[in-house]
C-alpha cells in the first residue's frame, strides 16, 4: 500500500540548504555565496541544455539585432555585470527588435532585452539596471525553481515511492513553458534585490534602477500597451520602487563616485535608432504576403 506525503510536509523537506541570509545582504560577499538554494528538480546541466533549446526557438521566432558593434556593446555590459554577480555559469545577452518595453531570462542564463527598453533608457546605468535584474533571475535560477514549485503545487500529494527518482519523474512531467518566462512576486523581489547589488559591485549608480522603474511606469501610463506582457505581470508599483530605494540605502555601502553614463552608450543608442529606422523603411517597402481564403470561408 502506497503512502502519501501532504504538500506542506514535502515543501518543508530539506531538499536544499537555506541561503545564507547575512551573505545575501552583503554585496562584498558576491561571488562567494549561494543565492540559488531552494527546491529545484533540474540539475544545472539539464537547465543549461533546456535554456539552449529554448534560445534556439527564440532565434527562430524573434528578430535579433545582429549588428556586430551593437552586439559587442550589449555583451560587454552584460559580461561586466556577470563578473560582478553570483552567476556560476556562462551567460549570453541578446537584443530583440521590438517596440514593446521588456526583458526576460531563460533557464541557464540566456538573457534578452527588447530594443524599446534601450530606447527609453536615459543612460548606461539605467540600461545596466535592466540587465542586472535579469542576472538576478539567472543567478538564483528562478526559471527552473519556479517550474519545480508549480509542478509540486499542481498535485495534492506525492507517493513516497517516487523519491528514489524524483528528479527524473519531475523532468518527464514538467512541461509548462510559462513558468520559464514569468516569475512569482517573491522571485521578482529577489531579482530586484540582487540586481542593485550587481549594479553597485560593477561601479554603476544603483539609483539608476529606481529611475528606470519610474521611467517604465510613466511610459506605460502615457502609452498603455507599450510594456510587454511579461513586464506587466509584475508592475512597477510605488511599493516596489520604495522597497528598492530602501534596500539601496540600507544594504549598499556608499561610494565616492559611480558610473552613470558613457560616450559608448550615446553612440550605440544613436546607431541602434538609425538601424531600426532603416529596418522599418525596408519593412514598409517589402512586398506583402498574399491573404489566402480558407475553403470553408463564406464570401
Amino acid at each position: 500500500m502506497k503512502r502519501f506525503v501532504p504538500i506542506a510536509v514535502l515543501l518543508a523537506l530539506p531538499l536544499a540548504a537555506a541561503p545564507d541570509v547575512a551573505k545575501k545582504k552583503d554585496p562584498n560577499q558576491i561571488g562567494g555565496r549561494k543565492v540559488a538554494s531552494g527546491l529545484n528538480f533540474y540539475s544545472l546541466q539539464r537547465e543549461l541544455a533546456l535554456g539552449k533549446q529554448l534560445s534556439e526557438e527564440i532565434r527562430k521566432q524573434a528578430r535579433l539585432v545582429e549588428d556586430p558593434i551593437v552586439v559587442e556593446y550589449i555583451n560587454r555590459i552584460g559580461q561586466n555585470l556577470a563578473r560582478n554577480s553570483d552567476v556560476t555559469f556562462p551567460v549570453t545577452f541578446n537584443l530583440i527588435e521590438s517596440d514593446e518595453i521588456g526583458a526576460f531570462t531563460l533557464p541557464g542564463g540566456f538573457i534578452y532585452v527588447n530594443t524599446a527598453t534601450l530606447e527609453i533608457s536615459d543612460n548606461e546605468a539605467e540600461l545596466a539596471s535592466v540587465i542586472a535584474h535579469e542576472l538576478g533571475h539567472a543567478a538564483a535560477r528562478h526559471a527552473t525553481r519556479q517550474a519545480s514549485q508549480e509542478q509540486i503545487l499542481n498535485v495534492s500529494s506525492i507517493p513516497l515511492s517516487i523519491f528514489g527518482g524524483i528528479a527524473g519523474a519531475a523532468l518527464r512531467q514538467l512541461g509548462a513553458p510559462l513558468a520559464f518566462f514569468h516569475f512569482s512576486r517573491a522571485f521578482e523581489t529577489e531579482a530586484d534585490f540582487l540586481g542593485i547589488q550587481y549594479l553597485w559591485k560593477s561601479g554603476y549608480d544603483p539609483e539608476a534602477s529606481v529611475n528606470m522603474f519610474e521611467r517604465v511606469e510613466a511610459t506605460e501610463r502615457a502609452r498603455p500597451g507599450a510594456v510587454s506582457q511579461l513586464f506587466r505581470t509584475h508592475p512597477m508599483t510605488a511599493e516596489r520602487i520604495a522597497k528598492t530605494q530602501r534596500d539601496i540605502g540600507q544594504v549598499l555601502p556608499d561610494r565616492s563616485e559611480y558610473v552613470l553614463n558613457t560616450s559608448d552608450y550615446e553612440e550605440i543608442r544613436a546607431r541602434l535608432n538609425h538601424l531600426l529606422d532603416l529596418q522599418k523603411a525596408k519593412d514598409a517597402t517589402a512586398p506583402q504576403a498574399p491573404t489566402l481564403r480558407r475553403p470553408n470561408e463564406i464570401e
